[in-house]
């Protein structure tokens, strides 16, 4: 009893976006995000000045519950999700929905991710894809690859999918996890945290949430580039995880 009563007193959840060149949608995704109540950090990664000035706009208009950080260059998702997470966690949040700026995920689901987190707060909470019939074909199968590497190189089934960006952070593991771990700075960001999770023992939950794909017609996935960096990114793992075999299998041997 008197865990759960901590849980629930320390709980102090935020909504991280990060935003890259997505004018057209973010107006919207940040509305969606802000009925249901929940404060905001919004984190320009270098983007053009049509969007940064939209950013500023919109913080100005919610000035008590929309806050901006800006990251003077491009510098990739992953880079931007680690620097709201790092200022969030200093400002006394205890956990972070990261979500797409480009409306792709179902915001209905939401408080079914934040009760998820609440009820389990050790936990890396993580979406998995529904899809409809707006996702590319080739994005769609494609994804599978990463499944099977994921399985590989956590040793486990037990994740089911790595790329969905609507995700809850437990911030004080995950920040202090980002310190000793280095995790990819672009694309391959949200697949290599939650494999580094996994390595630490920590725990997930997986929860179904529908995507569309995006609102504004711009995604910032580079075909071949971002295969690349993704495909190192197995290769770097998968050597991690042989380094690391002997404590991997500990941990699950002792729950």
């Amino acid at each position: 009893m008197a865990g759960s009563v901590l849980a629930e007193i320390d709980f102090k959840p935020v909504v991280v976006i990060p935003v890259y060149n997505h004018e057209e949608a973010i107006g919207v995704t940040l509305t969606d995000v802000l009925s249901y109540g929940y404060p905001v950090l919004l984190v320009d990664d270098g983007s053009s000045p049509e969007c940064r000035d939209l950013l500023v706009q919109l913080s100005d208009q919610h000035p008590d519950r929309v806050k901006l950080i800006r990251l003077e260059q491009n510098s990739g998702k992953g880079a931007a999700v680690k620097a709201g997470l790092r200022q969030l966690f200093a400002a006394g949040y205890s956990h972070a929905v990261q979500v797409d700026a480009d409306g792709q995920h179902d915001l209905q689901d939401l408080p079914l991710f934040m009760a998820t987190a609440k009820r389990t707060p050790e936990a890396l909470v993580i979406g998995y894809p529904r899809y409809d019939e707006s996702v590319p074909a080739h994005r769609y199968y494609a994804r599978y690859l990463t499944h099977i590497w994921v399985w590989i190189n956590t040793l486990s089934f037990a994740i089911k999918d790595t790329m969905c960006g609507f995700r809850v952070y437990p911030l004080a593991k995950t920040v202090a996890m980002l310190e000793q771990e280095p995790c990819g700075n672009r694309m391959d960001y949200d697949t290599e945290v939650i494999v580094r999770w996994a390595w630490q023992g920590f725990s997930v939950r997986n929860l179904p949430t529908r995507v569309n794909y995006p609102i504004d017609g711009v995604s910032h996935f580079n075909v071949v580039k971002d295969n690349i960096l993704i495909s190192r990114m197995h290769a770097r793992l998968f050597f991690g995880m042989l380094l690391r075999l002997p404590g991997i299998i500990r941990k699950k041997f002792n729950g």
